[in-house]
């Protein structure tokens, strides 16, 4: 049955001699396992209850989910055609649902590396020094996404009240708290600014050029100057998100203040950031602990 499979892709779906390859490997070690668990068995014979034994014994072999569900479509793809071609009468991998793929934990720069950021670097009084810092500043205490902090006018910025009126996805506003090193950044900023370009009055952040910051440019920037501190490999505005909410967690604020500074739709969206926390925990703990 599985030469009949094999011989199908390759001559009747042209398919590539390497995707040919890894279905083989699949089948032939489903094979493998059927027969070693029961030598009356065969693949023709097998039941979905099989199948989930298969796919735990790959777990437990330290299989990713995504290595997984590429053998468990290999299976799928087989049983369709031998139930096509009449050669089983049922189709025991159609009901098996494959492991869900976690999800990669956020990115994030511990409180050394942003202090590094923040006060290491020599910054000077330069136009596009200050609006570098800023921009970094308001990132780590506000949270905001990168649109977000583009879309920014002079107007969202209420200084008496120290807060931020923030535009997000599908135009949803949240109001955002800020402190006063980031009110004094702004302040800086709003006059190196004017005094490069005069009084604007609508966009907070402007290009080199005197035009409302692209999303591009306030990524270089950021990339660039956490090149300096970091050695992660993703160096993103959203790094600087992450942190914010990690740094918030660790410090004893709860989810539902985190999701609604972010402004995210449900706290499930925020409690990615518990994860993070206890994989910080769990490192911590190996390094500091004599036994573990």
């Amino acid at each position: 049955m599985i030469n009949q499979f094999l011989d199908y892709l390759r001559y009747e779906r042209n398919t590539s001699p390497l995707t040919v390859q890894t279905y083989e490997e699949s089948l032939r070690d489903f094979e493998s396992y059927v027969t070693f668990r029961d030598k009356e068995l065969s693949i023709s014979s097998v039941d979905t209850d099989l199948i989930r034994d298969w796919m735990e014994s790959l777990m437990d072999k330290g299989n990713s989910a995504s290595t997984i569900n590429k053998k468990l479509s290999a299976l799928r793809s087989f049983y369709r055609f031998a139930l096509k071609r009449q050669l089983v009468k049922t189709d025991p991998a159609h009901a098996v649902i494959g492991p869900k793929k976690s999800k990669p934990l956020p990115q994030f720069l511990r409180e050394g590396e942003m202090d590094r950021l923040i006060d290491g670097i020599e910054w000077d009084s330069s136009f596009n020094n200050v609006r570098a810092r800023t921009i970094l500043l308001l990132f780590y205490e506000a949270g905001l996404r990168r649109a977000e902090l583009v879309s920014l006018n002079d107007k969202d910025v209420d200084f008496d009240a120290a807060q931020l009126k923030v535009t997000g996805k599908r135009n949803k506003q949240r109001i955002v708290p800020f402190g006063a090193e980031l009110a004094e950044a702004l302040k800086q900023y709003q006059t190196a600014r004017n005094e490069q370009f005069g009084e604007t009055g609508g966009a907070l952040f402007l290009s080199d050029k005197g035009q409302r910051i692209s999303d591009s440019q306030v990524y270089q920037i950021v990339k660039k100057y956490l090149s300096m501190v970091t050695s992660l490999k993703k160096r993103s505005p959203h790094v600087l998100r992450h942190t914010f909410a990690t740094a918030m967690l660790n410090n004893g604020a709860g989810l539902e203040t985190i999701k609604s500074l972010l402004g995210h739709a449900s706290v499930s969206t925020t409690e990615i950031y518990t994860h993070t926390t206890f994989e910080q925990l769990k490192r911590i703990y190996k390094e500091a602990h004599p036994r573990a």
